[in-house]
Order: structure tokens, then C-alpha cells, then sequence
């Protein structure tokens, strides 16, 4: 699988571009601010619908513009794919597949799939939950295209909840102080005329309806983590060994593990054979665990429970790499979560070349040593497709020399 022609209409800093591309290295070089980084974005929202950089879409869209459209040629096993994605602030996007328009945007996922490495990358390490979270669930989605709609709807689900508990603690608090509004005595009535007693036994039922709906969707994703982790594990090791320089066979000092809000999982050991647990087990102990905290949440007003609070844990020689890895081992790591996820997604047996993501390196090798580089070169230079950015020429290894396109103000050169 590789890209073989990217056009960009009012993207980030570009008005217009045509950038043709081939199968192999291809490095992006010119002075930071120019725009590199954003071609190789472009290149990652058609595969991911979402930034490495940006939260939101609204920046991805030049000034002045009120959308932008990004177009990429996707070769695959001889068999071309054009996926056109327009991105609209503040109103729903629009995607077309071979130029015919989809319902939904995310029906393009996995006609293009990327692993990309970036500076900011060095945040799966020492960074929140959140940005480990968002990984684990990236690397879903690349895997099964399916699993977007299970993260849509636990998303709306978890909106819907939080807002309920939100309301119910504004409720609860204005009670205690002895007040009398309008909102609850609308919620009384409303309560009363829908066969409640009262809009506490109301509030109840409507919390158990969407207790349900988080157990079930809930229960899916953290199933598909928990698999992803037990599969990715393997891969990691033996690539932090390699980018480290440790070599051995990767079983050693690289450890992942799944912590979760259930007790159910408190125990359970991804990096060996341990049985994991059915989906209906999982969305058993979710609605236990909604049930045991539910006082806690309605005198919080967010909810406690559930996928959205887990984290991917990382150990390094048996301890938390979070806090006790090296600058250095923390790079290590970084860069083995990703090449982790790239052999995972390559498949097992012999490699295919449709199945080969594109690697993008995004600034990275600035970030390294002298030998993390040369190892990393090494181990990236027989992939199907490879982009690298580099302000410098003399920052690409020798691994990757291949076609160079020089990128100033906007504009693409080679």
C-alpha cells in the first residue's frame, strides 16, 4: 500500500498543491514553519480522520478559508483508490470514495492506513492516559474500520450519561441548600406526569437506561483492548530490544498491561495465555460497577466507570516508564509502540506489500542519538512506503536516501 498522488485545497498553509509521490522513502526537507509537517498530516487525517496535532478541526483549514479538501491516490496491490475527505468547521464533514459521495465520513477508514512517529510522541511515555487511550483505540480502528462506530457511540453514550449525572448533582446540591427552582419543580411534575413519584425515581430509571447502553458498547471496546494489548505486546518488546540497541530475543525488559475500573480485571496478565474475559462477562461487571459507585457519581456528576478512565500501562525493567525511564529509554519506548503497531497491522506470516501501512517520520530523527537513528533507519528503510520531514538533508540517514521534495512557504519542489 502506498500513496501516489496527494492534492490539498486550503489546508493548513496551503492553497493549492499536487504532490506526487511513489512506493519508498521520500523525505520532505526544507526550514521549519514551511509546511512540511502539514503534507504528512494531510496524508495521516485521510487515513485516521483526526490530527497528531490539532484537537479539533478548525485549524487544518487555511485562514480565511471555510473548508478545506485533501485528496489522496492510494495504490493497492496494483489497484487504485482515490479517498477525497472535505473538512468543514463547525458543520458535519464530507468524504467520497472514488468520487462517490459515502453517508458517513468514517466509511473511508481503511483505505488508507498510516503509522506515523512524531516528536510528539514522546507523550505516550510521560504523557496523561488520555493520549495512551487515544493510541489504543487509533490502533483499533486500523485494525477493524468497524470499531469507529462502537467509539461513536460510547462517546454519545458517555455524553448523555454525564450530562444526566451533571443535572442530577446541580439537583442534589441545590436540595441540600434548601432551594426551591424552576428547574426542579419542572422535573417533579415532568416526573409525575410520566408515572414517577418523584424526579429522583425518574432520574433512576433513566441512569439505568444508560448504564445499559455503556456496559454494552463498553464492554466492546475494552474486549478489542484488551486483545490489542495481548497481541501488541510481543511486537513492542522485540522493537524497544532493537531501537534500543538492547538486542536478545524482546522478552525482556518491555512489559504492557491493561488497567481498568473493574476489579474483574484487576489480576489479569496480557503478556501470557491467561483466558481473557467474554464480552458479556465485561459488560456484567461494568453494570455492577456503575451500580456500587452510583452515589459517588451523582454527588460528582461525571461518570467513573468505564473505558474512558482506563490506561495503558507501560514498565520498563519492572517499574512504571512513566517517571522512572530515561530521556533516552523514553524515546526507545515511544518509538517501539509504534513499530509495534506497524508489525501488528503488516499481519503475520509472509509479508505482503498491500498490507504494509505507510510509515510517516515526522521530524524525528533531530530527536534521536546517533545510534537510535541508525537503528531506527535501519529497521523502517524496507517498508512499502516511507515520508520522512527533516529541516535538513543531512538529518536523513543514508538508510533512507530516495526522492526528495523541497517544501518552502506552501510550495512543493522535486
Amino acid at each position: 500500500m502506498h500513496v501516489t498522488h496527494l492534492s490539498l485545497v486550503d489546508f493548513r498553509n496551503y492553497e493549492a498543491a499536487e504532490v506526487e509521490l511513489g512506493p519508498g522513502p521520500t523525505a520532505l526537507v526544507g526550514p521549519n514553519g514551511q509546511g512540511k509537517t502539514n503534507l504528512v498530516e494531510a496524508v495521516g487525517y485521510v487515513a485516521t480522520l483526526g490530527s497528531h496535532r490539532a484537537a479539533t478541526d478548525a485549524p487544518l483549514v487555511r485562514a480565511g478559508a471555510e473548508r478545506a479538501v485533501v485528496r489522496a491516490a492510494v495504490d493497492r496491490a496494483g489497484r487504485s483508490t482515490l479517498v477525497e475527505v472535505e473538512i468543514s468547521p463547525g458543520r458535519a464533514n464530507r468524504a467520497r470514495l472514488n468520487r462517490a459521495p459515502l453517508q458517513r465520513p468514517r466509511e473511508v477508514l481503511g483505505s488508507l492506513r498510516t503509522v506515523l512517529f512524531a516528536p510528539e510522541d514522546l507523550a505516550l511515555v510521560k504523557g496523561d492516559p488520555e493520549g495512551r487511550r487515544r493510541f489504543m483505540d487509533e490502533a483499533l480502528v486500523a485494525l477493524a474500520p468497524r470499531l469507529a462506530g462502537v467509539r461513536s457511540d460510547l462517546d454519545r453514550v458517555l455524553k448523555q450519561r454525564s450530562a444526566l449525572l451533571r443535572q442530577a448533582a446541580a439537583s442534589r446540591r441545590g436540595g441540600r441548600l434548601g432551594g426551591s427552582s424552576r428547574a426542579r419543580e419542572r422535573a417533579a411534575l415532568a416526573a409525575r406526569e410520566s408515572g414517577w413519584e418523584d424526579a429522583a425515581a425518574a432520574e433512576a430509571a433513566t441512569l439505568d437506561v444508560w448504564d445499559t447502553h455503556l456496559a454494552t458498547a463498553g464492554a466492546e471496546l475494552l474486549a478489542a483492548r484488551l486483545l490489542l494489548v495481548r497481541r501488541l505486546h510481543p511486537h513492542v518488546a522485540r522493537a524497544y530490544a532493537s531501537v534500543s540497541g538492547t538486542g536478545g530475543d524482546g522478552a525482556g525488559p518491555v512489559r504492557l498491561s491493561y488497567r481498568s475500573t473493574l476489579p474483574l480485571l484487576a489480576d489479569l496478565d496480557l503478556a501470557g495465555d491467561a483466558e481473557l474475559p467474554p464480552r458479556a462477562d465485561l459488560a456484567q461487571a461494568l453494570l455492577e460497577q456503575m451500580a456500587q459507585l452510583r452515589t459517588e457519581e451523582l454527588e460528582r456528576g461525571t461518570s467513573l466507570v468505564g473505558p474512558q478512565r482506563d490506561d495503558l500501562l507501560l514498565e520498563l525493567s519492572g517499574l512504571p516508564a512513566r517517571g522512572y525511564a530515561s530521556h533516552g529509554e523514553s524515546w526507545s519506548y515511544a518509538l517501539a509502540l509504534r513499530l509495534g503497531l506497524y508489525e501488528l497491522l503488516c499481519g503475520d506470516g509472509p509479508r505482503d506489500p498491500a498490507s504494509e501501512p505507510v510509515l510517516v517520520l515526522d521530524d524525528v530523527f533531530a530527536e534521536l542519538d546517533a545510534g537510535r537513528r541508525q537503528r531506527l533507519a535501519s529497521l523502517v528503510a524496507p517498508a512499502e512506503q516511507v515520508l520522512v520531514t527533516a529541516a535538513v538533508a543531512e538529518d536523513v540517514p543514508g538508510e533512507l536516501a530516495g526522492r526528495r521534495l523541497q517544501v518552502r512557504a506552501g510550495t512543493v519542489e522535486g
